[in-house]
Protein backbone atom coordinates (compact mmCIF):
# COMPACT_ATOMS: atom_id res chain seq x y z
CA UNK A 1 0.00 0.00 0.00
CA UNK A 2 1.74 3.45 -0.80
CA UNK A 3 2.59 5.94 1.95
CA UNK A 4 0.12 8.38 2.83
CA UNK A 5 2.36 11.16 1.42
CA UNK A 6 2.71 9.53 -1.63
CA UNK A 7 -1.14 9.20 -2.07
CA UNK A 8 -1.04 13.05 -1.30
CA UNK A 9 1.15 13.65 -4.24
CA UNK A 10 -0.36 11.77 -6.44
CA UNK A 11 -3.40 13.53 -6.02
CA UNK A 12 -1.75 16.76 -6.48
CA UNK A 13 -0.37 14.95 -10.00
CA UNK A 14 -3.88 14.82 -11.23
CA UNK A 15 -4.54 18.12 -10.58
CA UNK A 16 -1.57 19.53 -11.71
CA UNK A 17 0.31 17.30 -13.52
CA UNK A 18 3.58 18.52 -13.66
CA UNK A 19 3.95 20.03 -10.13
CA UNK A 20 2.94 16.75 -9.07
CA UNK A 21 5.10 14.55 -11.22
CA UNK A 22 7.93 16.15 -9.59
CA UNK A 23 6.72 16.46 -6.27
CA UNK A 24 5.94 12.46 -5.73
CA UNK A 25 9.78 12.19 -7.36
CA UNK A 26 11.32 14.16 -4.90
CA UNK A 27 9.01 12.72 -1.77
CA UNK A 28 8.58 9.61 -2.42
CA UNK A 29 11.91 8.23 -2.67
CA UNK A 30 13.92 9.66 0.22
CA UNK A 31 13.98 6.82 2.93
CA UNK A 32 16.87 6.55 5.87
CA UNK A 33 20.18 4.80 4.91
CA UNK A 34 20.66 4.28 8.38
CA UNK A 35 19.19 2.23 11.43
CA UNK A 36 17.98 3.68 14.29
CA UNK A 37 20.53 2.45 16.59
CA UNK A 38 23.02 5.10 14.57
CA UNK A 39 21.56 8.26 15.99
CA UNK A 40 21.01 7.13 19.10
CA UNK A 41 23.77 7.51 22.39
CA UNK A 42 26.08 9.76 23.59
CA UNK A 43 27.89 10.13 19.67
CA UNK A 44 25.13 9.62 17.16
CA UNK A 45 26.15 9.50 13.37
CA UNK A 46 24.92 12.25 11.46
CA UNK A 47 25.52 11.99 8.00
CA UNK A 48 24.99 14.93 5.43
CA UNK A 49 21.44 16.52 5.13
CA UNK A 50 19.12 15.43 2.69
CA UNK A 51 16.77 18.60 1.47
CA UNK A 52 13.89 17.12 -0.63
CA UNK A 53 10.93 19.63 -2.42
CA UNK A 54 9.34 18.78 0.15
CA UNK A 55 9.12 17.00 3.19
CA UNK A 56 9.05 13.18 3.86
CA UNK A 57 5.73 12.59 5.00
CA UNK A 58 5.05 9.11 6.82
CA UNK A 59 2.23 9.28 9.27
CA UNK A 60 1.06 5.74 10.78
CA UNK A 61 -2.94 5.74 10.08
CA UNK A 62 -4.59 5.84 13.56
CA UNK A 63 -6.90 3.12 14.21
CA UNK A 64 -6.24 2.18 17.95
CA UNK A 65 -5.60 -1.45 19.51
CA UNK A 66 -8.35 -4.45 18.47
CA UNK A 67 -10.56 -6.08 21.34
CA UNK A 68 -7.99 -7.44 23.90
CA UNK A 69 -4.89 -5.66 22.32
CA UNK A 70 -2.23 -4.82 24.18
CA UNK A 71 1.37 -3.18 23.17
CA UNK A 72 4.52 -6.06 24.34
CA UNK A 73 6.32 -5.47 27.62
CA UNK A 74 9.90 -6.30 28.50
CA UNK A 75 10.72 -9.96 29.19
CA UNK A 76 10.64 -9.92 33.72
CA UNK A 77 7.34 -7.62 33.50
CA UNK A 78 3.63 -7.76 32.55
CA UNK A 79 1.42 -5.26 30.78
CA UNK A 80 -1.89 -4.55 32.01
CA UNK A 81 -4.61 -1.83 31.50
CA UNK A 82 -4.96 0.66 34.31
CA UNK A 83 -7.73 2.64 32.33
CA UNK A 84 -9.63 3.18 29.29
CA UNK A 85 -11.47 4.84 27.31
CA UNK A 86 -10.31 8.30 28.21
CA UNK A 87 -10.00 11.54 25.75
CA UNK A 88 -6.83 11.66 24.01
CA UNK A 89 -4.11 11.52 27.59
CA UNK A 90 -1.09 12.78 26.91
CA UNK A 91 0.50 13.71 29.94
CA UNK A 92 0.16 11.99 33.67
CA UNK A 93 1.01 13.38 36.82
CA UNK A 94 0.90 10.58 40.05
CA UNK A 95 -0.36 12.32 43.32
CA UNK A 96 1.21 11.88 46.71
CA UNK A 97 -1.40 9.07 47.83
CA UNK A 98 -1.14 7.60 44.71
CA UNK A 99 -3.70 9.35 42.53
CA UNK A 100 -3.16 9.42 39.00
CA UNK A 101 -3.87 12.73 37.19
CA UNK A 102 -4.60 12.59 33.55
CA UNK A 103 -4.31 15.35 31.08
CA UNK A 104 -6.82 14.86 28.38
CA UNK A 105 -5.91 17.01 25.77
CA UNK A 106 -5.07 17.76 22.10
CA UNK A 107 -4.01 21.19 20.01
CA UNK A 108 -5.94 24.63 20.33
CA UNK A 109 -7.71 26.16 17.72
CA UNK A 110 -4.56 27.81 15.63
CA UNK A 111 -6.30 29.58 12.93
CA UNK A 112 -3.51 31.55 11.00
CA UNK A 113 -1.12 28.38 11.12
CA UNK A 114 -0.98 25.28 8.87
CA UNK A 115 -2.01 27.63 5.10
CA UNK A 116 -1.29 27.13 2.17
CA UNK A 117 -0.99 23.53 0.36
CA UNK A 118 1.94 22.62 2.89
CA UNK A 119 -0.63 23.38 5.48
CA UNK A 120 -3.40 21.60 3.89
CA UNK A 121 -1.36 18.46 3.61
CA UNK A 122 -0.07 18.63 7.06
CA UNK A 123 -3.25 19.13 8.40
CA UNK A 124 -4.76 16.27 6.59
CA UNK A 125 -2.14 13.73 7.39
CA UNK A 126 -1.90 14.91 11.55
CA UNK A 127 -5.83 14.04 11.10
CA UNK A 128 -4.42 10.66 9.82
CA UNK A 129 -2.62 10.33 12.71
CA UNK A 130 -5.55 10.96 15.43
CA UNK A 131 -3.93 14.28 15.82
CA UNK A 132 -6.50 16.22 14.88
CA UNK A 133 -9.18 15.57 17.47
CA UNK A 134 -10.89 18.32 19.44
CA UNK A 135 -9.03 18.57 22.95
CA UNK A 136 -10.89 17.34 25.98
CA UNK A 137 -9.11 20.31 28.00
CA UNK A 138 -9.86 18.52 31.29
CA UNK A 139 -8.23 17.15 34.00
CA UNK A 140 -9.06 13.64 35.03
CA UNK A 141 -8.65 12.06 38.35
CA UNK A 142 -7.93 7.93 38.26
CA UNK A 143 -7.94 6.08 41.33
CA UNK A 144 -7.09 2.93 41.92
CA UNK A 145 -8.80 2.18 45.66
CA UNK A 146 -8.06 -1.37 46.00
CA UNK A 147 -4.76 -1.77 44.85
CA UNK A 148 -5.51 -4.19 41.80
CA UNK A 149 -3.24 -2.20 39.55
CA UNK A 150 -6.86 -1.11 37.53
CA UNK A 151 -8.48 2.11 38.38
CA UNK A 152 -11.49 1.82 39.74
CA UNK A 153 -13.17 5.70 40.71
CA UNK A 154 -12.48 8.07 38.14
CA UNK A 155 -13.50 11.83 38.74
CA UNK A 156 -12.78 14.92 36.86
CA UNK A 157 -11.48 17.57 39.00
CA UNK A 158 -10.41 20.43 36.48
CA UNK A 159 -12.07 21.24 33.14
CA UNK A 160 -12.83 23.73 30.73
CA UNK A 161 -9.14 24.63 30.70
CA UNK A 162 -7.00 25.32 27.50
CA UNK A 163 -4.82 22.38 26.26
CA UNK A 164 -3.28 21.30 29.44
CA UNK A 165 -0.46 19.41 29.77
CA UNK A 166 2.09 19.52 32.87
CA UNK A 167 1.10 19.41 36.25
CA UNK A 168 2.88 20.06 39.57
CA UNK A 169 1.86 19.50 43.21
CA UNK A 170 3.70 22.15 45.54
CA UNK A 171 2.35 21.91 48.69
CA UNK A 172 -1.36 22.59 48.53
CA UNK A 173 -1.21 24.11 45.32
CA UNK A 174 -2.01 22.17 41.87
CA UNK A 175 -0.22 23.96 39.14
CA UNK A 176 -1.13 23.45 35.76
CA UNK A 177 0.50 24.29 32.49
CA UNK A 178 -2.01 25.82 29.74
CA UNK A 179 -0.84 26.38 26.35
CA UNK A 180 -0.93 29.93 26.97
CA UNK A 181 -0.70 30.04 31.13
CA UNK A 182 0.68 28.54 34.44
CA UNK A 183 -2.64 28.49 36.78
CA UNK A 184 -2.68 27.71 40.56
CA UNK A 185 -5.47 25.49 41.81
CA UNK A 186 -6.29 25.05 45.86
CA UNK A 187 -5.37 20.81 46.36
CA UNK A 188 -6.07 19.00 50.01
CA UNK A 189 -5.10 15.14 49.75
CA UNK A 190 -7.14 13.07 48.47
CA UNK A 191 -9.21 15.65 46.90
CA UNK A 192 -11.57 14.23 43.92
CA UNK A 193 -12.80 17.91 42.87
CA UNK A 194 -11.21 21.58 42.71
CA UNK A 195 -14.14 23.79 42.44
CA UNK A 196 -12.08 27.01 42.94
CA UNK A 197 -11.07 28.90 39.89
CA UNK A 198 -7.77 29.21 39.31
CA UNK A 199 -5.71 31.64 39.69
CA UNK A 200 -3.00 32.73 36.93
CA UNK A 201 0.75 32.39 38.09
CA UNK A 202 1.98 34.00 34.28
CA UNK A 203 0.96 34.02 31.11
CA UNK A 204 3.09 31.60 28.11
CA UNK A 205 3.50 32.29 24.61
CA UNK A 206 0.81 31.33 22.33
CA UNK A 207 -1.57 32.88 19.65
CA UNK A 208 -2.91 32.22 16.37
CA UNK A 209 0.10 30.21 15.28
CA UNK A 210 1.24 28.39 18.59
CA UNK A 211 3.51 25.44 16.93
CA UNK A 212 4.45 23.44 19.47
CA UNK A 213 1.71 24.12 21.70
CA UNK A 214 2.27 21.58 24.76
CA UNK A 215 3.65 23.05 28.02
CA UNK A 216 5.32 20.93 30.57
CA UNK A 217 6.14 22.01 34.16
CA UNK A 218 8.01 20.85 37.07
CA UNK A 219 9.04 21.98 40.57
CA UNK A 220 12.32 22.35 42.13
CA UNK A 221 13.24 20.50 45.01
CA UNK A 222 12.54 23.43 47.67
CA UNK A 223 9.34 24.00 45.88
CA UNK A 224 10.52 27.85 45.46
CA UNK A 225 10.67 27.50 41.17
CA UNK A 226 8.92 26.01 38.63
CA UNK A 227 10.46 25.31 35.33
CA UNK A 228 8.41 25.49 32.07
CA UNK A 229 8.96 24.30 29.06
CA UNK A 230 8.00 26.60 25.56
CA UNK A 231 8.67 25.36 22.32
CA UNK A 232 9.46 26.81 18.89
CA UNK A 233 6.75 28.29 17.14
CA UNK A 234 8.48 26.99 13.84
CA UNK A 235 10.58 24.33 12.63
CA UNK A 236 13.52 26.75 11.81
CA UNK A 237 12.80 29.64 12.56
CA UNK A 238 11.04 30.47 9.19
CA UNK A 239 8.76 32.93 10.59
CA UNK A 240 11.35 35.04 11.74
CA UNK A 241 13.48 35.04 14.71
CA UNK A 242 10.86 37.71 16.96
CA UNK A 243 8.41 34.84 16.61
CA UNK A 244 10.49 33.03 18.83
CA UNK A 245 10.86 35.09 21.41
CA UNK A 246 11.49 33.14 24.85
CA UNK A 247 10.36 30.36 22.93
CA UNK A 248 12.53 26.96 22.43
CA UNK A 249 13.08 27.23 25.64
CA UNK A 250 12.91 26.12 29.72
CA UNK A 251 11.99 29.24 31.83
CA UNK A 252 12.80 29.47 35.48
CA UNK A 253 9.48 30.66 37.41
CA UNK A 254 9.24 32.22 40.85
CA UNK A 255 6.71 30.44 42.25
CA UNK A 256 5.82 33.44 44.82
CA UNK A 257 5.55 36.30 42.40
CA UNK A 258 5.66 34.59 38.79
CA UNK A 259 8.33 36.36 37.60
CA UNK A 260 10.51 33.89 35.08
CA UNK A 261 13.57 34.20 33.78
CA UNK A 262 14.93 32.53 30.46
CA UNK A 263 16.60 29.19 31.95
CA UNK A 264 17.98 27.29 28.92
CA UNK A 265 17.63 28.35 25.17
CA UNK A 266 17.86 26.82 22.12
CA UNK A 267 15.87 23.87 22.54
CA UNK A 268 13.63 23.37 19.80
CA UNK A 269 10.77 21.76 21.35
CA UNK A 270 11.49 20.82 24.72
CA UNK A 271 8.81 18.63 26.59
CA UNK A 272 9.19 15.48 29.38
CA UNK A 273 11.48 17.34 32.65
CA UNK A 274 12.87 14.78 35.82
CA UNK A 275 15.53 15.54 38.00
CA UNK A 276 18.41 13.23 38.17
CA UNK A 277 18.84 11.96 41.37
CA UNK A 278 22.78 11.26 41.30
CA UNK A 279 24.20 14.94 40.39
CA UNK A 280 20.86 16.64 41.35
CA UNK A 281 20.30 18.16 37.14
CA UNK A 282 17.35 18.70 35.59
CA UNK A 283 17.06 16.87 32.33
CA UNK A 284 14.85 17.07 29.27
CA UNK A 285 13.43 15.41 26.34
CA UNK A 286 13.84 17.53 22.86
CA UNK A 287 12.14 16.79 19.60
CA UNK A 288 14.98 18.33 17.54
CA UNK A 289 14.23 19.58 13.64
CA UNK A 290 12.47 18.00 10.98
CA UNK A 291 13.15 18.04 6.54
CA UNK A 292 16.86 17.31 6.58
CA UNK A 293 15.89 13.79 5.59
CA UNK A 294 14.99 10.42 7.03
CA UNK A 295 18.91 10.29 9.33
CA UNK A 296 18.28 13.54 10.39
CA UNK A 297 18.20 15.20 13.14
CA UNK A 298 17.85 13.13 16.19
CA UNK A 299 15.65 13.82 19.05
CA UNK A 300 17.45 13.63 22.00
CA UNK A 301 17.38 13.66 26.22
CA UNK A 302 20.14 16.29 28.15
CA UNK A 303 20.94 17.82 31.03
CA UNK A 304 20.32 21.46 31.11
CA UNK A 305 22.75 24.26 32.05
CA UNK A 306 21.99 27.22 33.82
CA UNK A 307 22.05 29.83 30.38
CA UNK A 308 23.42 26.82 28.24
CA UNK A 309 22.51 27.58 24.59
CA UNK A 310 21.84 24.29 22.46
CA UNK A 311 21.69 25.47 19.05
CA UNK A 312 18.48 25.75 17.41
CA UNK A 313 17.97 27.24 15.38
CA UNK A 314 20.76 28.18 13.87
CA UNK A 315 22.80 24.41 14.60
CA UNK A 316 21.60 21.10 15.55
CA UNK A 317 23.95 18.69 17.92
CA UNK A 318 26.06 21.23 19.16
CA UNK A 319 27.72 23.31 16.66
CA UNK A 320 26.26 21.33 12.96
CA UNK A 321 25.10 24.33 11.37
CA UNK A 322 21.73 24.61 9.35
CA UNK A 323 22.08 26.27 6.63
CA UNK A 324 18.22 26.95 5.75
CA UNK A 325 18.32 29.69 8.71
CA UNK A 326 18.92 33.33 7.60
CA UNK A 327 20.71 35.30 9.17
CA UNK A 328 22.97 32.96 10.20
CA UNK A 329 24.76 33.19 13.52
CA UNK A 330 27.92 31.79 13.96
CA UNK A 331 28.48 33.58 17.39
CA UNK A 332 25.53 31.61 18.90
CA UNK A 333 26.88 28.36 16.85
CA UNK A 334 29.95 28.99 18.37
CA UNK A 335 28.57 28.52 22.20
CA UNK A 336 26.05 25.70 21.41
CA UNK A 337 26.51 22.78 23.61
CA UNK A 338 25.68 19.22 22.23
CA UNK A 339 23.25 17.32 23.56
CA UNK A 340 24.41 14.24 26.41
CA UNK A 341 22.49 11.13 24.34
CA UNK A 342 20.83 11.29 20.96
CA UNK A 343 17.15 8.87 20.96
CA UNK A 344 16.98 8.52 17.50
CA UNK A 345 15.99 10.35 14.62
CA UNK A 346 12.32 11.39 14.06
CA UNK A 347 11.00 9.35 17.37
CA UNK A 348 9.17 11.85 18.84
CA UNK A 349 10.44 11.35 22.20
CA UNK A 350 8.09 13.21 24.51
CA UNK A 351 8.18 11.56 28.37
CA UNK A 352 10.80 11.29 30.49
CA UNK A 353 10.50 9.58 34.03
CA UNK A 354 13.28 8.99 36.04
CA UNK A 355 13.31 5.27 37.77
CA UNK A 356 13.69 6.14 41.17
CA UNK A 357 11.46 4.26 43.31
CA UNK A 358 10.97 1.83 40.90
CA UNK A 359 9.83 -1.87 41.46
CA UNK A 360 10.84 -3.21 38.00
CA UNK A 361 13.37 -5.29 37.25
CA UNK A 362 16.84 -4.25 38.34
CA UNK A 363 18.06 -3.67 34.94
CA UNK A 364 15.79 -0.29 35.31
CA UNK A 365 16.50 0.73 38.57
CA UNK A 366 19.02 3.39 37.34
CA UNK A 367 17.98 5.59 34.52
CA UNK A 368 15.22 7.20 32.75
CA UNK A 369 12.04 6.05 31.09
CA UNK A 370 11.13 7.92 27.55
CA UNK A 371 7.80 7.67 25.86
CA UNK A 372 8.55 7.97 22.14
CA UNK A 373 5.27 9.30 20.28
CA UNK A 374 6.44 7.83 16.94
CA UNK A 375 8.20 9.98 13.49
CA UNK A 376 6.04 11.14 10.68
CA UNK A 377 9.18 12.98 8.72
CA UNK A 378 11.18 9.24 8.55
CA UNK A 379 10.82 6.79 6.27
CA UNK A 380 10.58 3.87 7.28
CA UNK A 381 8.60 4.45 11.38
CA UNK A 382 11.07 5.53 14.59
CA UNK A 383 9.96 5.48 17.67
CA UNK A 384 6.08 4.24 18.41
CA UNK A 385 7.82 2.53 21.77
CA UNK A 386 8.73 3.18 25.54
CA UNK A 387 12.40 2.78 26.07
CA UNK A 388 15.02 3.17 28.77
CA UNK A 389 18.34 4.33 29.39
CA UNK A 390 20.49 2.76 31.71
CA UNK A 391 22.64 5.68 33.52
CA UNK A 392 25.64 5.49 35.82
CA UNK A 393 26.96 8.61 37.92
CA UNK A 394 24.49 10.45 37.26
CA UNK A 395 25.00 10.38 33.23
CA UNK A 396 23.73 7.09 30.39
CA UNK A 397 25.84 4.41 30.40
CA UNK A 398 24.56 1.89 27.50
CA UNK A 399 21.97 1.26 24.77
CA UNK A 400 18.44 1.65 25.79
CA UNK A 401 16.79 -0.70 26.27
CA UNK A 402 12.92 -1.19 25.14
CA UNK A 403 9.83 -0.95 27.72
CA UNK A 404 7.09 -1.75 25.45
CA UNK A 405 6.82 -2.25 21.83
CA UNK A 406 3.88 -3.31 19.18
CA UNK A 407 2.16 -0.37 19.00
CA UNK A 408 2.72 -0.84 15.38
CA UNK A 409 0.54 -3.10 12.89
CA UNK A 410 2.19 -4.91 10.39
CA UNK A 411 0.99 -2.89 8.06
CA UNK A 412 2.85 0.24 9.52
CA UNK A 413 -1.06 1.65 11.26
CA UNK A 414 -0.79 3.18 15.10
CA UNK A 415 -2.67 0.42 17.04
CA UNK A 416 -1.56 3.55 19.83
CA UNK A 417 0.94 5.80 20.69
CA UNK A 418 2.85 6.52 23.27
CA UNK A 419 3.42 10.16 25.33
CA UNK A 420 3.99 10.39 28.94
CA UNK A 421 5.14 8.42 31.50
CA UNK A 422 5.17 8.48 35.33
CA UNK A 423 5.65 6.31 38.00
CA UNK A 424 2.88 4.84 39.77
CA UNK A 425 3.05 4.72 44.27
CA UNK A 426 3.95 0.99 44.04
CA UNK A 427 6.87 1.29 41.37
CA UNK A 428 5.75 0.37 38.30
CA UNK A 429 5.23 2.56 35.55
CA UNK A 430 2.28 4.27 34.01
CA UNK A 431 2.15 5.43 29.88
CA UNK A 432 -0.30 7.44 28.28
CA UNK A 433 -1.40 5.92 25.58
CA UNK A 434 -3.56 8.98 23.26
CA UNK A 435 -4.41 7.12 19.87
CA UNK A 436 -5.62 3.91 22.31
CA UNK A 437 -6.93 6.09 24.73
CA UNK A 438 -5.98 4.08 27.28
CA UNK A 439 -3.34 4.28 30.35
CA UNK A 440 -0.93 1.03 30.26
CA UNK A 441 0.27 0.20 33.35
CA UNK A 442 4.13 -2.15 33.19
CA UNK A 443 4.67 -4.31 36.41
CA UNK A 444 7.15 -6.93 36.98
CA UNK A 445 5.77 -9.92 36.45
CA UNK A 446 6.03 -13.00 34.12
Amino acid sequence: MPKLSCLFMKLLARIAPVIGLVLTLAGCNEMATLPVAAGTGPQPTLPAPRATLIPTVNIAPAIGWPSGGAPQAAPGTRVTAFAGSLDHPRWLYVLPNGDVLVAETNAPPMPDDGKGIKGWIMGLMMKSAGAAVPSANRITLLRDSDGDGVADQRSVPLEGLNSPFGMALVGNDLYVADTDAVLRFPYAAGDTQIRAAGIKLLDLPAGTINHHWTKNLIASRDGSKLYVTVGSNSNVGERGIEAESERAAIWEVDIRSGAHRVFASGLRNPNGLAWEPDSGALWTAVNERDELGSDLVPDYMTSVRDGGFYGWPYSYYGQHVDERVTPQRPDLVASALAPDYALGPHTASLGLASSVGTTLPAVFANGMFIGQHGSWNRRPHSGYKVIFVPFENGKPAGAPVDVLTGFLSEEGKALGRPVGVALDKRGALLVADDVGNMIWRVSAGP
